[in-house]
């Protein structure tokens, strides 16, 4: 068996040259075939070959390939394209709003809504040049992140309510009916003394610049605006929870950014623990009289204890019959929870924002302080009944996951959003008037709507509210006439505004409804309608619709998950 050894170990040799040479590129002539090795002592020695020597260079070269440095050889071009990085951005789903005929269904009931941060997370998502999802794209968010120049309460009330009408845009044969509520201002030294207690999440997710160090800056802004009245309290949580600054005078203003300074993210995201925690602290510096709130700062990304959406919600909606309620405060991409974020908001009788720069941070902390922390009303529900003789058909854009049953209205015990000092809100319903080709085929055989002698009315519409200390709701109505009824072009600028925003985003869900309306006709209508823009929101408004209209038309596999592609060009 001995002899057989040095055969062997040639073997291998030729063996590990082929090899070598083979991976010096599918390009090079590949070695003939090597018949069965024999004993050297027993066969003749092979003639020479011509072509050894060419082969035992590439042998060599492919041998030194393989010797290159392991961070040079990831440098070389890749075959295959590399994953993209898991998105795990996670929304609720939304079932759009669909037609109603009046002769079956007459009266539409929902809560009014004053978060904005589905408006901020589109315009992250376009900004870095995707078409948001159809779910991320909630209207009347949109809708409700600019300001409208309604006119003050002047009854007492702690809102006013007004009504208008013109064509639909998009259907000029319908009508848009705008229901606008604007909430007595309040200047930010007016406002109750504040017992807020922020709860900073300082897990791992949040160690990208666009969450925790943008959380921290924005905390900062919002330290000049404290009062001496004004306690701070910092809750952190990640693998566990702590106080990271008991309760602090708003005039203590360097122990404040001292410990803002001083949040570093890392380890896992026990979320509902610090909640617990939050409102616990909340509880022992409560301010009778005054401002308890919870604001919530975090991407969502709860991973350890309570982490399923609905006992976390139910938490938050036991936790607000304690008089201290909770907004939200949403940072960051890639895992970013909006769903549990908008719902925990409402949960919590707040309000949700989304921060994805410091000047958002600066108008949600600074410039609308006063209606973010000082509710005015709470519970607000609006109904609208129909007058079928005059309406055949009507449409509410947006507000999905506020709709409530006809006798909730009624109900105190029914949960509504709440509207905070100088806020103003906005709804739009698209109508057929009697007479009009619907979307909906008129049926056979009905009856013909009563004669009630108010053919000159369009709807009637009911507000049900509640003051801050109150259990029992007060009422308030306005009834819409038909001779109200104006062209668009003599619409005011904040009715042609909000109907280039909601046509806006309708087409960036998909333009069910909008026919052939574009992103081009949202600009013209929102370039036109402008107005003063003191803060420049309806300007940054028109750049959004330019880079939508320029993503969808660029690509539409852009979308990523967004609107469908069939829309995506409009």
């Amino acid at each position: 068996m001995q002899p057989r050894a040095p055969v062997l170990l040639a073997s291998l040799a030729a063996a590990l040259a082929l090899v070598l040479a083979a991976c010096g590129g599918p390009s090079r002539p590949l070695p003939e075939p090597m018949s069965q090795p024999v004993s050297p002592a027993i066969a003749p020695a092979p003639p020479p070959d011509p072509g050894h020597a060419a082969r035992a260079a590439q042998s060599r070269s492919a041998a030194e390939m393989h010797r290159i440095e392991p961070h040079a050889a990831l440098a070389l071009p890749h075959p295959y394209p590399l994953p993209a990085p898991e998105d795990r951005e996670r929304y609720g789903t939304i079932d759009e709003n669909g037609i109603r005929l009046v002769a079956q269904a007459p009266v539409s009931t929902f809560s009014i809504d004053v978060d904005t941060g589905s408006y901020s997370n589109v315009r992250r998502l376009l900004n870095a040049g995707r078409v948001p999802p159809a779910d991320a794209v909630r209207v009347e968010e949109l809708l409700n992140y600019f300001p409208y120049d309604y006119a003050q309460p002047t009854d007492g009330r702690p809102f006013a309510v007004h009504t208008a009408l013109a064509p639909a845009p998009w259907h000029p044969s319908n009508v848009l009916l705008r229901i606008g509520i604007k909430g007595k201002d309040m200047a930010s030294g007016a406002l109750p003394a504040a017992n807020l207690v922020f709860l900073v999440d300082v897990s791992g997710s949040m160690n990208t610049p666009d969450k925790l160090p943008l959380l921290k800056s924005s905390l900062k802004l919002l330290v000049n605006q404290l009062r001496a009245q004004d306690r701070i309290t910092l809750v952190t949580y990640a693998s566990g929870t702590r106080v990271a600054l008991p309760p602090t005078p708003g005039s203590d203003k360097g122990a404040i950014v001292a410990a803002i300074d001083q949040l570093v993210a890392g380890g896992s995201t026990a979320g509902a623990s610090g909640i617990a925690l939050a409102y616990q602290a909340a509880q022992q510096s409560y301010i009778a009289g005054g401002i308890n709130r919870v604001l919530l700062a975090t991407d969502g990304d709860f991973n350890v204890g309570v982490t399923d959406f609905r006992q976390l919600k139910s938490m938050v909606e036991d936790k607000r019959k304690s008089g201290v309620s909770l907004s939200t405060l949403g940072f960051g991409t890639g895992n970013y929870n909006e769903q549990l974020m908008e719902q925990l908001a409402d949960a919590g009788d707040g309000a949700y924002s989304y921060i994805d720069n410091l000047m958002e941070g600066n108008k949600v902390l600074v410039s609308e302080i006063s209606s973010t922390l000082a509710t005015i009303a709470r519970d607000v529900k609006i109904q609208v009944e129909f007058n079928p003789a005059t309406v055949a058909e009507y449409r509410l854009i947006g507000y999905e996951n506020r709709m409530l049953a006809r006798e909730d209205f009624n109900n105190d015990k029914v949960d509504a959003g709440d509207i905070g000092a100088g806020h103003t809100v906005t709804a739009l319903y698209e109508l057929t008037l009697a007479g009009q080709r619907g979307l909906v085929d008129p049926q056979r055989y009905q009856r013909a709507a009563p004669a009630t002698g108010r053919d000159g009315e369009l709807a009637h519409v009911r507000l049900r509210y509640k003051l801050p200390a109150a259990s029992v709701s007060q009422l308030l109505d306005v009834t819409v006439a038909r001779q109200a009824l104006r062209p668009l072009a003599q619409g005011d600028d904040d009715f042609r505004f909000a109907a280039a925003v909601a046509g806006f985003g309708q087409v960036l869900r998909g333009g069910k409804f909008t026919g052939d309306w574009r992103y081009a006709d949202a600009r013209a209508l929102a370039q036109g309608a402008r107005g003063a823009d003191r803060f420049g929101y309806r300007g940054e408004f028109v750049k959004l619709v330019d880079l939508a209209q320029s993503l969808a038309t660029a690509a539409p596999a852009t979308a990523q998950g967004g609107a469908p592609a069939g829309h995506a060009a409009r």
